[in-house]
């Protein structure tokens, strides 16, 4: 991975890269795939800033259950939604985000936690394989991605194209669905409260770790207030 270059531009080099040796169909069903996401998406229902976040359970990979009140007794939560241990843009912004995200995090005091909703037997790989420092945990049935309003479902298109290469999604994640999160990172502050939320429709944009910190440092100083 090239440091200097931002997540964005990192996921932008790569899909270039892809495009030159991707089968002209996947390419236009993942090119149209994605605008059509850009171009309909509920962006009035997306999570934001301001709102309440309730109670809710994720399952971390290596077994812990994840309450949102206990993570919050240390600081402020940081949740990266992202789509499943095979994405290639997730196997991208995982690790880029354990680089120049992560270190900083930990020392302003907040969890950071990776959240998909594949099945923890498969997920873990995505963490072992990058030997991430955070956690990843599991939005089971995307219970926490549906109530955030950050979920999207493959079109026609896609699906045909997944159940011709035999890989139909709901049996990678092992979900049973179509539906996967949208990228997102979602920062809580410790009364419970969104204080930045940014989803992306299109999974091959992602949030850059300067905002995030940014969010986080305000959060930290408003409490310290």
């Amino acid at each position: 991975m090239t440091t200097s270059l931002s997540l964005n531009q990192t996921l932008a080099e790569f899909q270039a890269k892809r495009a030159e040796t991707m089968a002209p169909d996947k390419l236009r069903t993942n090119v149209e795939q994605r605008r059509t996401l850009v171009e309909t998406a509920n962006r009035d229902g997306f999570i934001k800033a301001g709102d309440p976040v309730a109670p809710f359970e994720l399952e971390e990979v290596d077994g812990e259950r994840l309450w949102l009140a206990s993570s919050l007794q240390a600081g402020p939560v940081v949740l990266i939604f992202f789509r499943f241990a095979g994405c290639p843009a997730c196997n991208i912004a995982l690790p880029y985000y354990d680089q120049h995200l992560a270190p900083e995090l930990r020392r302003l005091g907040a969890r950071l936690i990776g959240v998909s909703p594949q099945v923890p037997e498969r997920l873990v790989e995505i963490k072992r394989r990058h030997k991430l420092s955070f956690e990843i945990a599991t939005d089971r049935d995307n219970r926490l991605g549906r109530r955030f309003g950050i979920l999207y479902a493959f079109d026609e298109a896609s699906r045909k194209q997944s159940l011709e290469s035999g890989a139909q999604i709901g049996d990678v994640t092992g979900t049973g669905t179509w539906e996967l999160p949208m990228p997102a990172a979602v920062v809580i502050d410790r009364t419970a409260t969104v204080r930045f939320a940014d989803a992306s429709p299109d999974w091959l944009v992602r949030t850059e770790p300067d905002a995030i910190i940014k969010a986080v440092r305000g959060t930290v100083r408003q409490a310290a207030a």
